[in-house]
């Protein structure tokens, strides 16, 4: 320690080499003033009652078991930290052992120097000494290295919970700590009274600005790491007028080996925004991953390249990277390898639209697991060019999905969107007919073709984050198409684990749909985020976009979504049609306004 460090801390260091030997010394003092003063509230001071030769050897054989058992057992050897529950737990085994023998020999072989009860007596009153020798020491250490308040953020932790207790104690303990923590808030009236080193629980969230102020707090900090977007929105709107900071934990899957110090990060847009936990069940991810030949199409792209870093940490035999963006695969190589030279042969560049170089990269790759995240997904583009979209989303699907059951793949996956759900846009026609046409093959084949269904993706590529966030960098405006549009929103990590899960849980020819919460209103999003960044841009209303929905639906009216395997993904049966290839091609052929109005205005079974 240096020599601005507190008293406490400096004599704690002087006094650390020799721990055990005080700890020992503590130890035989205390049996000995145990025993003694047990006898005298006996006896009194009538020493004549007293059989000095007899207690005298009681006590030095007690103190030599006591010595001998402590260095036996690493008591004294520093093997524990003290007043921790492991040397606790130590001191109490080694207590009841010296505490056996002595009443033991007390009774038989001093013939009872001192009565039996006092013997009994001492052996209690010795524990107490000794814990509370401990206690004193651990308050001592606690109280000396704590940090200086003085330069640090005083911190309201909101959150009295186990990673609460956690944090509080690593700030009151690291006397370097950037953070002080001054008050403690949470919801449950159970955690009203609680206490940890010294700082009360003070309230709830409705008394946050007061706390704040009462305090004289720079910082609130959200100490529950399974906490959603809503809970810290209500958080962070309620420390807008304090004026202070906001730092919170990360998700539980992002933490490694409990809380730290280290762990306190600022808020981003998907802790505001989307924030949502979501658990899987990794053994049968695992199951139909690990050891096997695994093949992403749009492997580039936002949800592609998600996919492609989360399954290389379950280790397939191989992972086949496949875009026809190259800048898309360099991105994702440097990602999941630290390198991007692009001279491995599993990244490959094909356009799933090219039927003949698809077939010929999977009769190479003979891929057991195929997710096919392909596709051309913004709407109002779509609507502009739908033969596009008919070529990407309609005929590669097709012949994705059909160059992986002529290799007797395991498992297909197709990866759809919510716009498939009673479409009102090209994009979404275009995507119900290819969830059609893997669940129609599915029911020819057997083979396991399912298709997976969820909403807007938080930062993924042309979504409204990142959008929004370069129109804010700009000054404004933020355009909002409608003030009452809503959206289901997930992070991409949440999208692709339940991506994954699906995967692992879906029948053939079943579209699986994932639950992505309560929708929400687009203009809210926008005005958080402006918050947050810079509050002083406006917001202007456009309104709705040719083709666009003021709500979308995850579950179209024709369909029924049941949960089966996991409470976040729901099961729905797509209708099996017979398709016909050649009315497929007549339907690619039509110029861009009679595909826009067959798509839109005819049923899909019957194109």
């Amino acid at each position: 320690p240096s020599s601005g460090d507190p008293a406490p801390r400096r004599v704690l260091h002087s006094l650390f080499p020799y721990r055990g030997r005080l700890l020992a010394a503590a130890d035989v003092l205390a049996w000995l003033l145990a025993i003694l003063g047990t006898v005298a509230l006996r006896l009194g001071l009538d020493v004549d009652k007293i059989s000095w030769g007899g207690l005298i050897g009681l006590m030095v054989v007690t103190a030599g078991i006591q010595l001998g058992g402590g260095l036996a057992t690493g008591v004294y050897q520093g093997r524990y930290r003290v007043a921790s529950y492991d040397e606790v737990i130590g001191t109490v085994r080694l207590w009841t052992l010296v505490a056996v023998v002595t009443v033991a020999l007390d009774f038989s072989v001093f013939r009872r120097p001192i009565p039996t009860s006092s013997a009994i007596a001492g052996t209690v009153f010795a524990i107490g000494l000794m814990l509370g020798v401990r206690l004193i020491w651990r308050t001592y250490i606690e109280w000396g290295s704590r940090p200086d308040p003085e330069g640090r953020h005083r911190v309201v932790v909101f959150g009295a919970g186990e990673a609460g207790h956690s944090i509080v104690r690593a700030m009151q303990s690291d006397p370097a700590s950037r953070y002080v923590p001054v008050a403690l808030l949470d919801d449950d009236p159970n955690k009203a009274r609680r206490q940890t080193m010294g700082v009360k629980v003070v309230g709830t969230l409705d008394d946050l600005a007061d706390a704040v102020v009462d305090y004289n707090a720079d910082m609130v900090l959200i100490a529950i790491p399974a906490a959603g977007s809503h809970l810290i929105g209500k958080v962070y709107d309620a420390t807008k007028q304090a004026r202070v900071e906001v730092r919170t934990l990360p998700a539980p899957g992002e933490l490694i080996a409990g809380v730290g110090l280290g762990d306190i990060r600022p808020i981003t847009e998907n802790d505001l925004l989307g924030r949502s936990e979501v658990e899987v069940d990794l053994d049968s991810i695992c199951g139909y991953i690990t050891g096997r030949r695994v093949l992403v199409t749009g492997a580039g792209g936002s949800i592609g390249s998600e996919l492609c870093r989360q399954l290389h940490t379950l280790a397939p035999s191989e992972l086949i990277m496949l875009d026809r963006d190259e800048t898309g695969l360099h991105g994702v190589q440097l990602s999941i390898e630290g390198r991007a030279l692009l001279d491995t042969p599993n990244l490959v560049v094909a356009d799933i639209r090219d039927r003949e170089r698809i077939f010929e990269v999977f009769e190479l790759w003979k891929p057991e697991v195929v997710f096919h995240a392909a596709a051309l997904k913004h709407l109002t583009l779509l609507e502009n060019h739908p033969s596009e979209g008919h070529k990407t989303n309609v005929v590669g699907t097709k012949n994705v999905i059909e160059a992986a059951v002529e290799v007797d793949a395991e498992y297909v996956v197709n990866v759809s969107t919510d716009k498939a759900a009673d479409p009102t846009s090209v994009l979404g026609a275009t995507k119900l007919l290819a969830e059609q046409l893997t669940a129609d093959l599915a029911g020819r084949t057997g083979r396991n073709l399912t298709s997976v269904r969820f909403g807007n993706v938080l930062g993924s590529r042309g979504s409204v984050l990142p959008t929004f966030r370069e129109q804010i960098a700009r000054g404004g405006p933020v355009t909002v198409t409608d003030a009452e549009a809503t959206r289901y929103f997930m992070t991409i990590p949440e999208a692709v684990r339940l991506v994954l899960q699906a995967g692992a849980i879906g029948r053939p020819g079943e579209t699986m749909i994932l639950d992505m919460g309560e929708p929400v209103k687009i203009l809210d999003m926008a005005q958080r985020l402006i918050d947050h960044l810079d509050p002083t841009v406006r917001i202007e209303i456009t309104g709705l976009r040719p083709a666009e929905k003021l709500h979308e639906a995850l579950v179209s009216e024709h369909e029924v979504g049941t949960v089966r395997d996991h409470p976040r993904v729901l099961h729905a049966e797509c209708e099996l049609r017979a398709f016909d290839d050649e009315a497929l091609d007549q339907l690619g052929q039509l110029d861009d306004d009679a595909l826009r109005t067959t798509l839109m205005l005819r049923p899909i079974s019957e194109v």
